[in-house]
């Protein structure tokens, strides 16, 4: 193994690396955490330590680390063609092969079927690709009036201009001048914190998709191109939505004929038991937007599922779509995906989420639950939230400004464990090919750490 010099490392990154959703300055001060190896469902740093990944690196190792497989299809598509774009005509095998594949894996859901899809290299790019679709289905359709897209208060749908849009993140929305024109919001169902006392979850789930058809009057049904959110929220929080939510905001978009655009560049691919998550919840998306783990986060590839009342449009009427990427269907990209899905057919992960380590894990997280400083423990698939709160008898949530959530994380690093912060929930996704023993090891570490967070915040006074 290569020795790696971290002091090195962090000031070269310090003064050329400019990160993502980083307080640049903030950084500056500390260093950079160097991860320099990684194997099955660990990471380990420059110094030595390992980690145990339960975000899977940002939601998509799914079939976890050091897959050889992935690496050699790589390889052999780079010796046999390592670029050529899908422009004037043109395409390549792997391309063809895996949009083939994808709508294989599509399942028909109603009247709905997807045998169409068209190649980004992100989940932002995908939701751009999907705002220019929209509005292009609905010029075609002689409506081009129809522009708006109501995306979710604290809903992700990535960081481009369109993407940060789509969104429902405060904090974006606050750099740039954004939202862009024709883009509005609604609320999340977010039970926790916006259910009425007395009502039940399954009352609000109702209550909370009714805001959409609010909007949609609000704004006037012949302006409405399209409805799009996650079929959970990750970035926000692993916010799951009560059981009666989606089948009402299916019967709204149908009632007013808009577009129903499901955002699964974290839900996709096995993460909550289903190749795609429209068929757990049984709703039926028109566009469906992937990512992430399509490789397993092994090389940079999205794309959208577009549904057949889309594409026939777009098909049959004819007309260039002026709209499209330099790496769109890039081979090397669509190689390792094929390879990837084949891993996961292969060895049945996403029967195994479904069916075993699923609920497997929902079953350990009932003992995170009944520690003292959380207020919620849930879990949907193979992702799972906390709520850390002041009061576990009242849920009172502690102060924003405290930033619990920060300090709970900061001893989860420190103990061997990646676990995400939103807020004061702290989330996980973890990959899908954990056995029991290493769920019962993450929810060691998980307990151990809301343990050392607890004492941590009675020493500064801030508990009840």
């Amino acid at each position: 193994m290569t020795t790696v010099d971290t002091k090195a490392i962090q000031a070269i990154d310090s003064a050329h690396y400019l990160h993502p959703f980083t307080d640049f300055k903030d950084l500056g001060t500390r260093g950079a955490r160097v991860m320099t190896r990684a194997e099955d469902i660990y990471v380990w740093d420059s110094e030595g330590k390992r980690v145990l990944d339960a975000m899977s690196g940002l939601w998509c190792v799914n079939a976890g680390y050091g897959r050889k497989e992935l690496a050699q299809a790589a390889y052999d598509q780079m010796m046999a063609l390592p670029y050529y774009n899908s422009f004037f005509q043109t395409t390549n095998v792997p391309a063809a092969t895996l949009a083939a594949k994808l709508a294989s894996l599509a399942p028909r859901v109603g009247d709905r079927h997807f045998s169409h899809v068209f190649y980004s290299s992100s989940g932002s790019e995908s939701n751009d690709s999907n705002v220019r679709m929209v509005r292009r289905y609905w010029d075609l359709m002689g409506q081009p009036q129809r522009k708006i897209i109501i995306g979710r208060t604290n809903g992700y749908h990535g960081s481009t201009m369109a993407g940060a849009s789509l969104g429902g993140m405060s904090g974006m929305h606050a750099q740039g001048d954004l939202p862009i024109p024709n883009i509005t919001h609604i609320g999340q169902p977010y039970f926790f914190e916006d259910g009425r006392p007395g009502e039940s979850e399954e009352e609000f789930g109702i209550r909370a998709a009714g805001w959409l058809e609010e909007k949609i009057l609000e704004l006037g049904a012949d302006k409405v191109a399209a409805f799009i959110a996650e079929p959970l929220q990750g970035a926000g929080g692993v916010i799951i939505p009560p059981s009666t939510y989606w089948g009402e905001i299916q019967r709204i978009v149908d009632k007013y004929g808009i577009l129903l655009i499901s955002d699964e560049v974290i839900c996709a691919f096995g993460r909550l038991g289903h190749w795609f998550a429209y068929e757990k919840f049984g709703y039926k998306p028109d566009l469906v937007t992937f990512a992430k783990a399509v490789t397993s986060g092994y090389i940079p590839l999205g794309g959208v599922m577009v549904g057949n009342r889309v594409a026939d449009v777009l098909i049959e009427k004819g007309g260039e779509f002026n709209h499209g990427y330099t790496y769109s269907g890039h081979p090397v990209a669509c190689a390792v995906a094929l390879a990837n899905l084949e891993i996961m057919e292969r060895e049945n992960l996403v029967g195994r989420v479904r069916d075993d380590v699923g609920p497997y894990l929902a079953k350990k997280f009932q003992e995170v639950a009944a520690h003292p400083l959380v207020g919620l423990a849930e879990t949907c698939g193979f992702v799972g939230g906390l709520v850390l709160v002041k009061d576990k008898a009242s849920k009172q949530t502690f102060a924003p400004s405290l930033s619990v959530g920060m300090v709970c994380r900061g001893h989860c690093f420190g103990n061997g464990l990646i676990m995400r912060a939103v807020g004061d929930r702290m989330i996980i996704a973890p990959p899908l090919t954990m056995t029991h023993a290493q769920i019962d090891e993450m929810v060691a570490l998980i307990l151990h750490c809301l343990d050392l967070t607890r004492e941590d915040v009675q020493a500064r006074g801030w508990l009840a």
